[in-house]
């Protein structure tokens, strides 16, 4: 499992594979309490979660582990 945050939207994105290819995740259903996309393969299986309002329901832990999506990039170091 992977998880990507992007703190200025307050959205993260869970992996429950190791990489989703393009065109992979066929089908998006959004939960029932519009918290979440679920997305899942050909084959219904889950591959990931689009999560909104992450900072309500994802552990502080979690996020500061989380891999943001959100950072400027950063100049070339000059060697």
């Amino acid at each position: 499992m992977r998880v990507e945050y992007d703190a200025r939207a307050n959205m993260a994105y869970i992996y429950l594979v190791d990489g989703i290819a393009p065109g992979e995740a066929v089908r998006q259903v959004p939960a029932e309490d519009d918290t979440a996309i679920l997305d899942y393969d050909a084959h219904g299986r889950l591959l990931g979660i689009e999560l909104f309002s992450a900072r309500r329901r994802l552990h502080p832990e979690l996020l500061a582990g989380a891999e943001g999506i959100d950072r400027e990039p950063r100049p070339p170091s000059r060697s």
